[in-house]
């Protein structure tokens, strides 16, 4: 794996769509609810994934933001406000990058609650993929059985592949082929006062911890177990910063890498940055020829939350090596319950208070 850091196979191509999974849910049900833009999301999703392939030169995750995204559905922000949630979210990355907080953040944030994070973020994945495939449960069992069986190769699993053809087959057989449609050049705007602040409180700051809990330690510690690789989590913090701040005031959706997407890359063949170059390169091909809102009905979810339910399944294999099993396992049913950020504080909380208790009880000894 070392010794290339470019590959473009079927594994690699496999494990490059198996990130969607993770992807065009949050995406495309921010294009539906919203007006933001979905070929334009496309075109700066696809853009970062190659500069992270060539970049990272290993798989790279590139993902919505979740917090931003869920609360853009479920709130209908408009496409301004969610340009200041996303400027805001690539200042704070920014300024704890060049400031040098992530060590202290870092040393303040226990192992176990990194794994009982990843815990969290499986359980919620998984949940959110059995709901999809209750949506379309036909196309959802066979997409299942598929990848089931693809379990029975050691050496090829392209059952990713499979999944994502299968599904652009039934979308085209359902709705028709996409009309070809040129996107429009991407326009610079920022977000004026009242937008950037609404956005800012109603969806960055719900993100931050999330983003440095999943996507930076989190991440930082699974590329470690999957890949036998270091990456800084500055390195991270500044890649996140700056697809946030390059795309978002041209119309993208806010991004960062993430757990959940390079477990799902690496569970369908991803091993280098050949993943990401694919990636890139199927969505920039979507974006620029067929820019329609038809491609939201292309991928039907039976088969995406399929894919989601596997990266899921994957965070839960890694979640499993923690030091502290009761504490992760807490930690992990407290995200599914009241959501990752409040869990990500509560048990830190926690965590730090037992510390003390423990200590005092040690010196008093």
């Amino acid at each position: 794996m070392k010794e290339k850091n470019f590959r473009f196979t079927l594994e690699e191509t496999a494990g490059a769509l198996g990130d969607y999974g993770t992807l065009l849910p949050i995406v495309i049900g921010v294009s539906v609810v919203t007006d933001m833009d979905l070929a334009r999301m496309f075109f700066f999703f696809g853009i970062a994934y190659l500069v992270t392939g060539i970049y990272y030169k290993m798989p790279m995750p590139v993902e919505p933001m979740k917090a931003i995204g869920v609360i853009a559905i479920a709130e209908g922000l408009s496409s301004a406000e969610i340009a200041g949630a996303g400027i805001g979210m690539g200042l704070v990355l920014l300024l704890i990058a060049i400031t040098g907080a992530m060590d202290l953040i870092k040393r303040a944030v226990p192992v176990p609650l990194i794994r009982g994070i990843q815990l969290g973020l499986g359980l919620t994945l998984m949940q959110q993929a059995l709901h999809m495939m209750g949506q379309d449960i036909y196309l959802g069992i066979t997409a299942f059985a598929i990848i089931l069986a693809f379990t029975f190769f050691s050496r090829l699993d392209i059952s990713a592949l499979v999944v994502f053809l299968l599904g652009i087959g039934v979308g085209i057989f359902r709705f028709g082929l996409p009309p070809l449609s040129f996107m429009t050049v991407p326009a610079f705007a920022l977000p004026g006062g009242p937008d950037f602040f609404r956005g800012f409180t109603a969806a960055t700051l719900p993100q931050i911890p999330l983003t440095l809990g999943n996507a930076v330690l989190a991440t930082s510690l699974l590329i470690t177990d999957l890949l036998d690789r270091k990456v800084k989590e500055k390195q991270l913090l500044l890649s996140m910063s700056a697809m946030c701040l390059f795309s978002v005031p041209f119309g993208g959706f806010p991004m960062c890498h993430g757990a959940g997407g390079l477990a799902a890359q690496y569970r369908f063949g991803a091993r280098t940055g050949g993943s990401n170059i694919i990636s890139g390169a199927v969505l920039l091909l979507i974006a620029v020829f067929f820019a329609t809102p038809r491609l939201e009905m292309l991928i039907p979810f039976g088969a995406l939350g399929t894919l989601l339910f596997y990266a899921g399944l994957a965070l839960l294999r890694t979640a499993q090596k923690t030091e502290d099993k009761i504490f992760t396992l807490a930690t992990g049913v407290l995200a599914l319950v009241v959501g990752m950020m409040w869990a990500f504080l509560i048990m830190g909380c926690i965590y730090s208070i037992r510390m003390r208790l423990v200590g005092i009880r040690t010196k008093n000894s």
